[in-house]
């Protein structure tokens, strides 16, 4: 009886055994499917059109509380309070002090300010000025204030009417004893940027300490 061929014996290597078809070829060893790559590596490639990116909105309250370059917060600070306007004096006895207003009001016009933005006030006598112009009555008298091309003069009764100029010039030339009192903070409410008193300087102390 012949022989028959022994069959050859199949082993497993360590890895171990070896898928096979159904055709009984042996299935190549699957390759791992790759995922998706992270956002640090794209794809090789033409790079696509890059998009802006959006501006980040920042309200007022966000911006005010931006980290400076040193670190710490930076505040941005509010917003400075009008200054005072400042306040000048110049000596003069009661019957003296029209004249050196005057004289203060020729200063400031050869200095350059322009004379609409000069008001003169009175706490006693009126200046002849304005006792001129009222006489065609006070809708003309005031008509000049309001256009503002001349230094305009006024009373103590007047100033109340009178509107924010940027130098007042007050001549504390009589009146009660409680006029200088009543006009000078009036005045200093006036005064865009100089206030000059001229008068008793005791008298305009007194009321300029007391608050003015």
């Amino acid at each position: 009886m012949p022989l028959l061929p022994e069959e050859p014996q199949i082993h497993e290597s360590a890895q171990g055994p070896r898928a096979t078809s159904a055709s009984g070829r042996t299935a190549p060893t699957p390759r791992p499917v790759p995922g998706p790559r992270p956002a640090a590596h794209p794809r090789p490639g033409r790079p696509g059109p890059l998009r802006p990116t959006p501006p980040v909105q920042r309200t007022q309250h966000d911006v005010a509380a931006t980290p400076g370059p040193s670190g710490p917060a930076v505040h941005t600070a509010a917003a400075p309070a009008p200054a005072s306007p400042q306040i000048q004096l110049i000596p003069a006895s009661a019957e003296g002090a029209l004249d050196a207003a005057e004289e203060a009001v020729d200063l400031l016009l050869d200095s350059g300010r322009a004379p609409g933005e000069v008001l003169v006030i009175t706490t006693g006598e009126q200046h002849p000025w304005a006792t001129h112009e009222l006489t065609f009555g006070e809708a003309s008298y005031w008509a000049q204030h309001d256009a503002g091309d001349d230094v305009f003069y006024a009373d103590a009764a007047a100033v109340g009417r009178a509107t924010t100029r940027p130098v007042v010039v007050v001549a504390v030339n009589g009146g009660s004893a409680s006029s200088a009192a009543t006009v000078l903070p009036l005045a200093h409410g006036r005064a865009g940027a100089l206030l000059i008193v001229c008068g008793d300087p005791q008298q305009i102390n007194s009321v300029l300490g007391a608050g003015v």
